[in-house]
């Protein structure tokens, strides 16, 4: 018998533990990579070429404080600036607020897919959203979840602001990598529905190039320094992040969950291969008798090991990005994840953690079966 077929035989010879280990850590490195990924998202927002270009204007103390809709004018006339839109967060209730975990923005519609190019918008229906003023354009995936068609309408009751905005959908806008559950509608109308109150959310600005965007970032926080309404000017990346922090310290407490799986994989994959050494403790004496040092009884029990943690590696790191690139995340979660991709980087890391897991969780068996004596190991176990 060769001596990979010697170490397969001899992992097959209690089938059921280790049919049990290798689900355990297979089920561990799933929920491994799924924290992985969701910490990923979190710290790593999706960006694009085209984001490089983005700057965010809000103000200084929080995004809770408004800014003057007078700024725009001023940002507009600075040198580097492409186009700059108008961007307030509405936040209204759509039904019930179950339904509700969606966000709506009034924006400048004439320019808000110039700035944000990756959302694609058939020409006509983006001529009859900038021309209609209670017009708005909604994301794919949330025109599937509520059956929306294009002429429906659709009202907003206004939970941080006092009005309720009465909508008809005339565009629906998609694209690879992006939020599609977001809802944009008339700046102007919005106004118009608060009287006029002259006060924004955000402005979104678009430079002309990434070596213009340093320059701006200084230039307008400098334009409205010692004003009672102050900016903080952020590239996309950085005001994605920004508003992530205000969750908390995510990234300890995920780090800390996979932390505790990482190492009740360890337990489980070490006393799995310390039961089974056990139980192959003649076999061991008797390989030392036919001339097997104890490099090459340490190198049987680590093919062992790794072979275990690996398989369970594979099967839940590998199947948890295949499920999640198979499963519309987004009706699973009831609208609460947009999009869950599972990253190659995700996996590998997943897959490192289980080659480490292989090596640790095999050397107190191993070192206890190479101290063993011969005859030690053929003595009659109780």
């Amino acid at each position: 018998m060769s001596i990979p077929g010697f170490i397969f035989r001899n992992a097959l010879r209690n089938k059921r533990r280790l049919v049990l280990t290798v689900l355990s850590v297979a089920l561990s490195l799933f929920l491994f990579t799924t924290l992985q990924t969701a910490l990923h998202l979190m710290t790593h927002p999706p960006t694009t070429e085209q984001g490089a270009l983005r700057i965010a204007v809000r103000h200084r103390v929080s995004l809770a404080n408004v800014l003057p809709a007078k700024y725009q004018l001023r940002i507009e006339r600075m040198p580097g600036v492409q186009y700059c839109s108008k961007f307030t967060f509405f936040g209204g209730i759509y039904k019930d607020q179950s339904q509700s975990n969606f966000a709506q923005f009034a924006v400048d519609a004439d320019r808000i897919f110039r700035i944000f190019s990756e959302m694609i918008v058939p020409p006509e229906q983006e001529a009859a959203f900038i021309k209609e003023k209670t017009a708005c354009v909604v994301g794919a995936k949330l025109m599937e979840r509520f059956g929306w068609k294009i002429g429906d309408k659709v009202t907003f009751q206004g939970t941080i602001w006092g009005c309720d905005p009465q909508l008809t959908i005339r565009g629906v806008y998609h694209g690879e990598g992006i939020d599609q559950t977001l809802v944009f509608f008339h700046h102007d109308y919005f106004d118009e529905l608060m009287g006029d109150l002259g006060l924004v959310g955000t402005f979104w600005v678009k430079a002309e190039s990434a070596q213009a965007v340093p320059v701006l970032i200084e230039r307008i926080d400098a334009a409205f320094r010692n004003t009672d309404a102050e900016t903080k000017t952020e590239t996309e990346r950085a005001f994605q992040l920004d508003f992530i922090s205000m969750l908390g310290n995510v990234k300890l407490f995920i780090g800390s969950i996979s932390t505790v799986i990482v190492f009740t994989m360890l337990l489980v994959t070490a006393s799995t291969m310390s039961m089974a050494i056990r139980e192959r403790s003649r076999e061991m004496a008797i390989l030392k008798a036919i001339g097997f040092n104890g490099t090459q009884i340490f190198s049987l029990i680590l093919a062992e090991s790794f072979g275990l943690a690996m398989t369970g590696g594979i099967i839940g790191c590998v199947g948890a990005k295949l499920l999640f690139g198979h499963v519309d995340i987004y009706k699973l979660s009831h609208g609460n994840v947009p999009m869950f991709p599972v990253t190659i980087d995700v996996v590998a890391l997943g897959l490192l953690v289980a080659l480490m897991l292989g090596v640790v969780s095999s050397i107190i068996p191993a070192r206890s079966s190479i101290k063993m004596t011969v005859v030690e190991g053929l003595r009659e176990l109780d």
